[in-house]
């Protein structure tokens, strides 16, 4: 078997290679019979000349074979390697990643021997590493399987673990697993340089070059180089700057004490293994700083606080605590046990010891087993995404190949046109001959177009970064403005994560809630002061801000030695003994308390969880809470039972479950979650501008409806799924209960017509057992009570229907849900920015226009492939000889010295055009987006910027596949007529060309998002229409003009092959050349509804105005040196005035028909449900 499907999340299949022999390649043998056929047969046949021009064809298909050997790794595996079937004869294997995980790798097949144990004999390990991941042949599953780590076991197994015992097991985990740490080469400039200079487009680009300098364009051709390489070096500098700044990053390398071979021995943090038992707490190195926590692991033995906002952006510190209480045989899933695990990176600020586990640690840490170490933890998987989703940005690539391949089709006309008629002339050079196809076939792919689209989704990663929004995979930036979808939590994203306590209800069947506090049972108070997970960090108290609200509110305080007591009056103080911390899959917290010494349960959650552990439930119970949830509020229940008399040893030891279960009512807490003050705006400006919205929470159903009513996600009468009174079936709610409708799946579609549909976590359940999620999640409003991974399930849901979506959230507990949406965005409300970068806040409370002209000024230098942009370059290009440029330069120039100031602003030095550099902690792990704000306004930020660089991509292929088109038929058929260019104009041309892109790529999207959407794709009516009009138009102006000319020409006859000298044919082409490309930009430039209009985009206007003065110029003769230097022939007068007329007709033409097309094809909101039906009757047929 030579593939292999192991479908995870980085490697999809592998294939088995063998390399071939050197001498068997494909890109040597064939090629020595070709070159021994060329000395033995060509040479004596054939004149020399003609001989050469097959030797170079025979020498630039080898180079091309060579080059495609580095470009594909397909054909490289064809032409070096072989396929083989059995794996012991394999010794590379071909890697073809999961989707959006990077390109295909060949990476070596390793074999090695593992030392025999005295269980087993001597095996052979067969693996390969593929991006900081160990992948193992597995016999019995016969297929590659990820190197296991010590992370899923029991918890017995942990709790019985006492790390290695012998020397040989540890030598045999260090082969296993290797060192822990971040090991990855640095790259070298050169190296960089190199990858940079063998990519396609650079390749072709010097091909071209090299075609230019054949035909005597030596000016054009070299500064076209220089511009190329300037381009190449600083993304290479760039490149090399990001890479450079992670492998800052390493394991913290500490001194540990570790249990090994029976004794606490002290290791340095970079030797730990999986299934180390080390002693950790909170240590700080010489400066001061606190250090950071090695590996991934399991507190086996006291208990922690721990500040995870480099992995998650959440400030508040998280409670660690050990696993001593869970069922010896559950299993360990990090995901759900993640208040058990210490994660990798992340930083301890107090921790306490427990001196009763059986291994006590000499140096009073807490006892913790290692479970992964280097890339496998956390902190390293975060670093994977930054290193290995970091490829070149290209926008829709098969879209750019196929639109190229549209373009190749109407080149290999034009070039088989002169190839027909040139052979029909013997007297013709066919060196000539074959240099003007070669030269008509490249002249339709435009050599910038890699630049351009690079620089228009960097330039929207610079605008991003500006406003606090980082992004660590640049290609979701298109996506992020086909979005048609955006899903909300509401719960710190929403709302606020400031709580209000309003106060109890529930007491007794009167619905008003208790404010006076006096007049709360004291148990009540008892149980809002310690249960809870509040703790003290270098003596202030941090934590849930509900929690801290509760205790406020109740006007308790809550001491270090975890004692809570009233500020005043005579109440009984609590003392905590044992906590049970809240589980989102529990939905309930528990502590074991002692007051005057009695034992208590105390246990709060969700008031559906406690009333099934309740004893007696009050009738009014239910009624109360709704009442509460409907307005909007946040309800916990709460319940006690006293327990026996026993030493504090046993109440510590009680079984979660007992301490649970048999309670006595003892009120609601009701909390009020004020709406952040934004959040209502913006999401009216996404619903007005073409957007769905939906909220997906972990809150209760109907608070989740009120919420969703206020923030305008709702806006027709609401309905809320649950189960029927009579528990047979479902059926549909009203919030207030008056209406109830029985639930149908086939019906859900023509019910949300009138109705905006809520569903609960349970009842999605139901629709995974049914097989009816494909039916119902797509028109639902409101999802509530989810779980996280049901969180995933809904968003995984819309894209399957053919929604692009985009998730915001707090990057907590929405891990999954912001790595399933096209576009994830985590807000992180509370990391303070560092000093030498201005807060978020400060940079947007600062008038917009100082902004975008700040940005504006940014952008018209941070840009293109032109070396222009390249301030610090700029000096050292003063000396080129062409003065056009020079020009250019010098105005790039005057602006160097604020450009300085904006670029250091930006990213310590880093020159505008590569993207700033994503830092760890910057980063969320949880999305490709992360932004530093504590609202939702970035959604709109992101959505904004990745229309502007959508339709600036679909502007740019337009405007290349006009000019591509143009060039095709002036080289080609005009090409026969003797008409050619001067090297200064085509120099000159090829400068304004440059600024014109320049300058149409840094358009700024405007404030407000607008209703009408942009054309998802290249392929569409509209694109075609409008390039077939405005090419027959280009034509016929074209024709027109040459044969005007030609009626002024004086009979004599062009050789097709001499060199350029000026006549009238040649000057008029050129002048009618340069009007249609500026024509091009100035049509078809998209601005309102998504970017600046052409008069707002002021560098475009000018650049606009000064082409159109100069062609003004040339063409009415008034500056004759000028014209001369062009080598421009002076006009008949009636001809120079027809020409400008017909070029004002020209523009007027096709600016109605640009016009015309955008009102009759306009962007519309993609039609999903088309596809819903048929994914969903697809769905259906597979369960029948």
């Amino acid at each position: 078997m030579s593939r292999f499907h192991v479908g995870g999340k980085v490697v999809d299949t592998v294939d088995l290679l063998r390399k071939r022999h050197w001498a068997w390649r494909l890109d040597l043998w064939p090629f020595a019979i070709l070159y021994g056929v060329w000395l033995a047969a060509i040479v004596p046949s054939l004149d020399f000349g003609d001989a050469l021009i097959v030797l170079g064809s025979i020498a630039a298909l080898h180079v091309l074979v060579f080059l495609f050997t580095v470009w594909s790794v397909d054909f490289k595996c064809l032409v070096q390697y072989s396929k083989v079937n059995d794996i012991h004869r394999a010794d590379g294997c071909k890697i073809t990643p999961a989707k959006f995980c990077g390109s295909k790798e060949v990476v070596p097949l390793h074999f090695r021997k593992l030392a025999a144990s005295s269980t087993s004999l001597d095996t052979e390990e067969i693996y390969f590493d593929f991006r900081k991941q160990r992948f193992i042949y597995s016999n019995e599953k016969n297929t590659f399987c990820k190197l296991p780590y010590p992370s899923k076991e029991t918890m017995g197994y942990y709790l019985k673990n006492t790390g290695y015992g012998t020397e040989a097991k540890i030598l045999t985990a260090t082969e296993k697993w290797g060192r822990n740490v971040f090991e990855y080469p640095q790259p070298t400039f050169q190296k960089l340089m190199k990858e940079q200079i063998m990519e396609p487009f650079f390749v072709f680009q010097v091909f071209c070059v090299g075609l230019w300098c054949l035909d005597e364009y030596w000016y054009y051709s070299l500064f076209t180089l220089f511009m190329l390489f300037m381009f190449e070096s600083t993304m290479a500098k760039s490149r090399l700057k990001t890479l450079s700044e992670l492998r800052r990053v390493k394991v913290d390398s500490q001194t540990l004490m570790v249990y090994r071979c029976g004794k606490w021995i002290k290791l340095s943090g970079t030797e730990l293994l999986p299934g180390d038992v080390v002693s950790i707490g909170r240590s700080t190195g010489l400066d001061g700083e606190d250090k950071s926590v090695p590996a991934d692991m399991l507190i086996l033995a006291g208990s922690a606080i721990v500040n995870e906002a480099i992995l998650t952006g959440e400030s508040t510190p998280q409670w660690k605590v050990s696993v001593t209480g869970r069922g010896n045989d559950e299993k360990l899933s990090v995901k759900r046990d993640k208040a058990h695990v210490l994660f990798g990176g992340t930083k301890i600020l107090q921790h306490t010891p427990d001196k009763s586990f059986h291994l006590k640690a000499p140096d009073g840490g807490c006892v913790a087993v290692v479970l992964r170490t280097g890339f496998e933890t956390s902190q390293g998987k975060l670093m994977r995404t930054i290193l290995f989703s970091t490829e070149r940005v290209t926008a829709n690539s098969w879209e750019s190949g196929f639109f190229i391949l549209f373009l190749v089709v109407f080149a290999l006309i034009a070039a088989g046109y002169v190839l027909k008629k040139g052979l029909e002339d013997p007297t013709r050079s066919r060196y000539k001959l074959l240099l003007s196809c070669s030269l008509i076939i490249t002249s339709v792919i435009p050599p910038e177009l890699p630049m351009e689209l690079s620089i228009a989704v960097n330039t929207s990663l610079i605008a991003l970064a500006r406003r606090g929004i980082y992004c660590t995979e640049p290609f979701r930036i298109p996506f992020a403005g086909k979005v048609d979808i955006c899903c909300f939590d509401k719960t710190g994203t929403l709302t606020s994560d400031d709580m209000e306590f309003s106060g109890v209800g529930g007491l007794t069947d009167g619905e008003d809630l208790e404010t006076e506090m006096s007049k709360v049972p004291d148990r009540t108070l008892e149980i809002l002061a310690s249960c809870h997970a509040l703790v003290f960090v270098d003596n202030k108290l941090v934590g849930d801000p509900l929690e801290k609200a509760a205790l406020k509110g109740i006007e308790w305080t809550y001491k270090s030695d975890e004692k809570a007591m009233p500020k005043k009056g005579s109440g009984n103080s609590v003392q905590i003994v044992q906590r049970h911390h809240f589980a989102s899959y529990l939905k309930r917290m528990a502590v074991v308390v002692r007051v005057q010494e009695q034992f208590f349960a105390f246990v709060k959650g969700a008031p559906e969880t406690i009333q099934e552990r309740l004893v007696d439930v009050p009738a009014w119970y239910v009624k109360t809470y709704k009442k509460h949830t409907r307005q909007g509020s946040r309800v916990l229940a709460l319940a006690y039972k006293s327990l026996p008399d026993m030493t504090v040893s046993e109440a510590r030891s009680l079984e979660r479950d007992t301490v649970e279960s048999d309670l006595t009512f003892a009120g609601f807490a009701v909390f009020n979650c004020p709406i952040r003050k934004d959040s209502a705006t913006v999401l009216s400006e996404l619903r007005a501008s073409s957007h769905d919205l939906v909220m997906i929470t972990g809150d209760q159903a109907l608070t989740a409806c009120h919420v969703a009513g206020q923030v305008n996600i709702i806006s027709k009468p609401a309905l809320i799924l649950g189960r029927a009174k009579d528990n047979e079936g479902y059926e549909w709610v009203s919030p207030d209960e008056t209406s109830t409708i029985s639930y149908r799946e086939d019906e859900v579609e023509a019910l949300s017509e009138a109705h905006d549909l809520c569903i609960g976590g349970d009842c999605m359940e139901m629709l995974q057992q049914t097989s009816s999620t494909l039916k119902v999640i797509p028109y639902v409003k409101v999802f509530a009570r989810v779980a996280p991974e049901q969180k995933e399930l809904i968003i995984t849901t819309f894209r399957s229907v053919g929604r692009v979506t985009l998730m915001c959230g707090d990057g907590t507990n929405d891990v999954g849900a912001l790595k399933q949406a096209h576009v994830g965005v985590a807000l992180l409300n509370a990391i303070p920015p560092s000093q030498n970068e201005k807060s978020p806040s400060q940079a947007s409370g600062k008038n917009e226009t100082e902004k975008s002209a700040k940005s504006k000024k940014l952008k018209a230098a941070s840009g293109s492939g032109d070396s222009l942009s390249k301030t610090r370059a700029t000096s050292k290009s003063e000396s080129t000889s062409n003065q056009a440029v020079n020009r250019h330069l010098t105005a790039a120039e005057m602006q160097r010295q604020k450009l300085k100031k904006l670029m250091d602003e930006l990213n310590e030095e880093s020159d505008g055009r590569s993207a700033p550099i994503v830092k760890l902690g910057d980063a969320s792990m949880a999305s490709p987006f992360t932004a530093k704000h504590a609202s939702v306004a970035p959604t709109t930020d992101i959505i904004r910027q990745g229309r502007s660089t959508l339709v600036t991509t679909l502007q740019m292929f337009k405007i290349l596949g006009l000019n591509c088109l143009a060039t095709a038929y002036v080289l080609s058929v005009m090409y026969l007529d003797g008409v050619k260019l001067g090297d200064i104009q085509a120099t000159i041309s090829g400068v304004f060309t440059a600024a014109f892109f320049l300058f149409i790529s840094h358009a700024s999207p405007l404030p407000t998002l607008s209703a009408e959407r942009p054309h998802p794709n290249i392929f569409c009516f509209y694109v075609f229409l409008s390039l077939l009009g405005q090419f027959a138009v280009h034509i016929f102006f074209l024709i027109s003009s040459v044969n005007a000319a030609q009626k002024y020409m004086p009979e004599e006859c062009i050789e097709p092959d001499s060199d350029f000298h000026p006549n009238l044919v040649n000057t008029v082409s050129y002048m009618v050349g340069m009007m249609l490309q500026v024509a091009t930009f100035a049509v078809n430039y998209m601005g309102h509804p998504f970017n600046q209009s052409i008069s707002q985009n002021r560098p475009f206007l000018y650049a606009l105005v000064a082409a159109v003065g100069f062609f003004t110029v040339i063409t009415s003769d008034l500056f004759r040196d000028l014209n001369d230097w062009l080598k421009l022939v002076p006009l008949p007068k009636e001809l120079r005035n027809k020409l400008l007329i017909w070029a004002f007709g020209m523009y007027v033409i096709c600016y109605g028909w640009e016009r015309f097309l955008r009102w009759a094809f306009p962007g519309k909101m993609p039609s999903w449900k088309k596809k819903q039906r048929q994914v969903a009757a697809s769905e259906g047929k597979k369960n029948v």
